[in-house]
């Protein structure tokens, strides 16, 4: 961005929001049994919502029906000339690299084989320079109306990073380290707080649940059965009614494994990340605490307490009982 201002140039990029960035997009093929089939198997999803007479497609194919595969669309609709120009003016400025952060949909119907998803696309937001461990850039949000027969089915948001690769430096790691965080070497680094959960409102009540050190299960009220991790409807008998269930604390290791690299800021290896199969039924992953991580082993008892990690921050973990 060499000669142009930062804010200046995070104006152009502003005006790029709500610009579209696909425009009556159609699906390139038919919602079809032999794709759900495909993308069930490869999941390991065998609900039975997804075959036979009557069958809708798994929710979370939402996207998969407006890919245009490797050869594209070919027919005029897909992307268009705006969310081109954005790309290109990120990578001008250097930014030439590309991740994908993280997605979020919203299922509003079920899609059936035979139904042809058409789609419009928006460049919902374009952030502010963000620096991350991998570089500098922005962050850019796309969101997308999936339709069928004009009715919507589906919101897809997909976020992705243009960024500049952070050099390498053959500086020693602390000296880098200490110039990424504002300090001299030598200097104390400044406490790093560990990151914080994603609450939304599919999973709101369970962290509310922690605030009050209970651990909450939902519970169908169709079917009685129990899910976790929480989920706005239930995956034995497709009901959204639900209620709770507060977990008696007890549970066994799963499985487990034992982190030692690579290093993150605010957690100090090694460790052990459990899945712990609750008195329950159900499963959580959490930190296995109360003995060396070497110690932990399948089958071990563990027991449900609240790790307080910092003054806005409390987690479950398990402790490990041991004789």
């Amino acid at each position: 961005m060499s000669g142009v201002n930062e804010a200046e140039f995070l104006g152009r990029l502003k005006k790029f929001e709500g610009q579209p960035a696909a425009t009556a997009g159609v699906g390139k093929d038919l919602v079809n049994e032999p794709m759900i089939r495909h993308w069930c198997e490869a999941m390991g999803d065998a609900h039975p919502a997804y075959t036979g007479p009557g069958a809708i497609a798994p929710p979370t194919m939402l996207q998969a029906w407006t890919m245009g595969g490797l050869s594209g669309h070919g027919d005029g609709t897909g992307r268009t000339s705006g969310y081109d120009e954005l790309f290109e003016l990120l990578d001008g400025a250097g930014f030439t690299s590309v991740v994908a952060t993280d997605c979020e949909q919203e299922y509003v119907r079920d899609l059936r084989p035979g139904d042809r998803v058409t789609y419009d696309a928006v460049i919902e937001t374009v952030s502010e320079r963000k620096t991350t461990k991998l570089g500098t850039g922005h962050f850019v949000t796309t969101r997308m109306d999936v339709s069928v027969d004009g009715e919507l089915a589906g919101t897809h948001r997909f976020r992705i990073l243009k960024y500049t690769p952070a050099p390498l430096s053959s500086r020693p790691p602390e000296e880098d380290l200490a110039r990424a965080e504002g300090r001299e070497a030598g200097e104390a680094p400044p406490r790093v707080l560990r990151p914080r959960p994603v609450v939304n409102r599919d999973n709101a009540g369970f962290w509310a649940g922690v605030a009050e050190h209970r651990l909450l299960i939902q519970r169908c009220e169709d079917c009685a059965e129990l899910r976790f991790p929480w989920l706005p409807g239930c995956n034995a008998c497709g009901s959204g009614r639900w209620d709770t269930v507060e977990a008696s604390g007890g549970g066994t290791v799963f499985s487990y494994v034992v982190m030692h690299h690579p290093p993150f800021p605010a957690f100090d290896p090694p460790y052990a990340v459990g899945l712990v199969e609750l008195e329950e039924g159900v499963r959580i992953i959490s930190n296995v605490v109360g003995v060396t991580p070497d110690k932990v082993r399948i089958g071990m008892p563990v027991r449900l307490e609240f790790l307080r990690v910092d003054d806005e921050l409390e987690l479950p973990v398990f402790r490990a009982e041991v004789a």
